[in-house]
């Protein structure tokens, strides 16, 4: 189901950040589903069970989300 992740893996990933589409106004697309904080958070553990050195899950969470500090450390 979730075999996304460990191709990341296989690529070579080992920052990951996951977060949520919302729709920024009427004229884009709505949003298709809302994903719950606690699914964020199983998705954070089955990451970094697969050997992601950090991850930032959540549904406010972008891709450049604490870069910098993810580089970092």
């Amino acid at each position: 189901m979730l075999d996304w992740l460990g191709r990341l893996r296989e690529a070579g990933c080992r920052l990951l950040t996951v977060g949520q589409y919302l729709q920024p106004n009427s004229d884009c697309l709505p949003v298709a589903r809302y994903v719950e904080p606690e699914e964020f958070d199983r998705l954070a553990e089955l990451a970094r069970g697969l050997g992601f050195e950090r991850v930032a899950a959540g549904p406010f969470v972008r891709s450049s989300y604490h870069a910098r500090e993810m580089l970092d450390s």
